[in-house]
């Protein structure tokens, strides 16, 4: 997911995104050790998208407290 398309989602739909992205990422996860995935590297990315994602929310927070 790239910086743009994050800046284009509200609030809402960036939380919402977020949740999802951790429950994907806890499934690859457990089901990367029952049985290996073909691309492991998409654990790493899964985990670069929630930091994305997380990183966009904070800033969006950091600027509605600096607003009030």
């Amino acid at each position: 997911m790239k910086k743009i398309e994050i800046k284009d989602l509200t609030t809402k739909e960036l939380i919402e995104k977020i949740h999802d992205e951790k429950l994907m990422l806890t499934k690859m996860k457990l089901n990367h050790h029952i049985n290996p995935l073909d691309n492991p590297m998409k654990i790493r990315q899964t985990r670069r998208n929630i930091a994305r994602l997380m990183t966009e929310l904070r800033a969006r927070q950091l600027k509605e407290q600096q607003k009030s």
